[in-house]
């Protein structure tokens, strides 16, 4: 009795004349060999595990891009899941990015208002955490953290922000800011 699977072509390469294996087509798959580990990954990796076991934190997804974000759910019998996504830490930017997620549930969420100082103190944390553990602050990190609070203030000042705090003065022309 015939089945459907014997009616299939079969594929089989031809073997090259002089008997060897034949090569792999060009179509075949191949897979990326992992970057070797060195001293710095395992660096970053033990800082990981730490930063998200010392603040209940929950990787929900390492992402690809150079983004993150974090968040807390609160459920109906009280507890609460800490949540990010970021990069892995692989590099100095990437570990800011993850440093700085860790940082919104280090200072709480709602601690700081505007979400502007938050994110400041957000940005805060990581650099202070990246220096306290011999991490490598780089000036494309500190670029980040510049870029990224400039944003944040403009996008408060589109808002209507009616006062700016002291501490974000550098990260805007012009604006009237609050007296501490």
């Amino acid at each position: 009795m015939l089945t459907l699977w014997d009616l299939l072509p079969t594929r089989r390469k031809a073997r090259p004349p002089d008997g060897r294996s034949p090569s792999p087509s060009a179509g075949a798959v191949r897979r990326r060999r992992a970057a070797p580990r060195d001293a710095s990954n395992s660096r970053y990796d033990a800082m990981t595990r730490r930063m998200l076991a010392a603040y209940g934190v929950r990787v929900r997804k390492w992402r690809s891009s150079m983004s993150g974000v974090a968040w807390q759910v609160t459920y109906e019998d009280g507890t609460v899941s800490r949540l990010i996504e970021s990069p892995r830490p692989r590099g100095p930017v990437s570990c800011a990015i993850f440093l700085h997620e860790i940082g919104h549930h280090a200072i709480g969420f709602g601690t700081y208002r505007p979400r502007c100082l938050e994110e400041y103190h957000a940005w805060r944390f990581a650099i202070e955490q990246m220096e306290a553990q011999g991490l490598n602050v780089t000036a494309r990190v500190r670029g980040r953290m510049d870029a990224s609070l400039r944003y944040a203030v403009e996008k408060a000042r589109r808002r209507g922000l009616k006062a700016l705090p002291v501490e974000l003065a550098p990260y805007c022309a012009g604006a009237v800011t609050e007296r501490a």
